[in-house]
């Protein structure tokens, strides 16, 4: 199921979203959008991923052994 959510964009980005799908780069501004939105995902769970292999690098990271060791 999808939600339909309204964004307000200012006139310079509107006109790069509508440029890019000019460019027949997306079909359309929601296409775009979610693009953008997956990308921010992966930049995310990239980050944190670099985080923990940082605190596991200096020595804080924990030590599991279980799931219930998670919580």
């Amino acid at each position: 199921m999808r939600n339909v959510i309204n964004i307000s964009l200012t006139q310079p980005l509107t006109i790069i979203v509508d440029k890019e799908i000019k460019s027949g780069k997306f079909a359309s501004r929601s296409e775009f959008i979610r693009h953008l939105l997956r990308l921010w995902t992966e930049n995310k769970l990239y980050s944190e991923l670099e985080e923990s292999r940082n605190e596991i690098f200096q020595g804080r990271g924990k030590l599991l052994k279980s799931l219930k060791d998670l919580r």
